[in-house]
């Protein structure tokens, strides 16, 4: 067993029934599964529980279970550690980062913060758990507008990383928030003209966009909203038919919930690809999985230090959510 390259690099059997072995060590280790809708389907199928980043970090606080594996990407696995101190917090594979939280060093974040005194800090849960320390308030896609509005109007505010999301936040509430300049690498690359394309060919067909796009994409949008929110307006819509500009692994859901629709994934910049994925989230596989239940490795520690001070603007938020 070798966990060198970040994640348990030992064989697996080709004759093994992963899914099976993995409810098996699920019950043997008192774990459960939590995946973001961004994983592949095969992922979200075998896990407990599927959501968004808030709705994750509202079921990891609450869990009896011994050991947490958090398919998604570090992050993640990051705020599930600091909410729940004393259980074991793996993931299938550490190299599963995000482009947003590696836009926003904790020292050139401080930096941010310092040249701005008297500003409140809001920060995007994709950070890491350094810039969390250094955040009066984190927020999600799903709460960000929520809690944005609860601030004092004439509150100075520091929203970082997402540009794009903070731009959006700033569009819809009035505020004008200091942005740091980050962005998604995945919501940065939607063509404004292949979706305008598909638009002209699906006519009928429902576009929804995740805040983290650009103000263009966003401004063609008949839905905005987190994963979740995109997720719960196709299930609810009269619409049969749905242009989807976010990472693509929540069609997987999408189509499971409403078999009867039909989900278009719009397309990146790239000419060569009909949708459009996080290369971070895709990194876990089934067999990672499987092997880091099994060795109960890579383990996500955070230090003592920063997870007391990163835990009070997660807890502001759950609070405020």
């Amino acid at each position: 067993m070798n966990v060198e390259k970040g994640f348990v690099d030992a064989q697996v059997d080709k004759n093994l029934d992963l899914k099976k072995e993995i409810e098996r060590l699920k019950k043997e280790k008192d774990a459960v599964v939590l995946a973001h809708y961004y994983q592949k389907g095969e992922i979200q199928d075998v896990a407990d529980f599927i959501g968004d980043s808030l709705a994750l970090a509202q079921i990891a606080r609450k869990l009896p279970n011994r050991m947490i594996v958090l398919c998604g990407v570090h992050f993640m696995g990051e705020t599930a550690k600091i909410l729940c101190p004393d259980k074991k917090v793996i993931v299938p594979d550490v190299n599963a980062g995000c482009s947003l939280a590696d836009s926003c060093p904790a020292d050139e974040f401080e930096k941010f913060i310092r040249e701005r005194p008297g500003s409140t800090v809001v920060s995007y849960v994709n950070t890491s758990a350094a810039v969390k320390a250094l955040t009066d308030v984190v927020v999600t896609s799903s709460n960000a507008r929520q809690i944005v509005e609860q601030l004092p109007a004439d509150a100075k505010i520091i929203f970082g990383p997402d540009r794009n999301l903070g731009n959006y936040i700033n569009s819809v509430t009035g505020r004008n928030m200091e942005l740091w300049n980050g962005a998604c690498h995945v919501h940065e690359q939607f063509s404004l003209e292949k979706i305008i394309d598909l638009k002209k060919a699906h006519p009928e067909a429902r576009l929804l966009v995740h805040p983290e796009c650009r103000k263009s994409v966003v401004m063609l949008a008949d839905k905005v909203g987190s994963t979740a929110a995109l997720l719960q307006y196709a299930v609810e819509s009269d619409a049969t038919e749905f242009i989807v500009a976010t990472e693509s692994g929540i069609l997987h859901e999408m189509m499971k919930r409403c078999p009867d629709k039909t989900f278009i994934p719009a397309p990146p910049d790239d000419s060569t690809c009909a949708c459009n994925d996080c290369s971070f989230m895709k990194l876990n596989t089934l067999e990672k999985l499987y092997n880091s239940l099994r060795y109960e490795q890579p383990e996500i520690t955070v230090d003592a230090r920063v997870a007391e001070a990163a835990i009070k603007p997660i807890e502001r938020m759950l609070s405020m959510s």
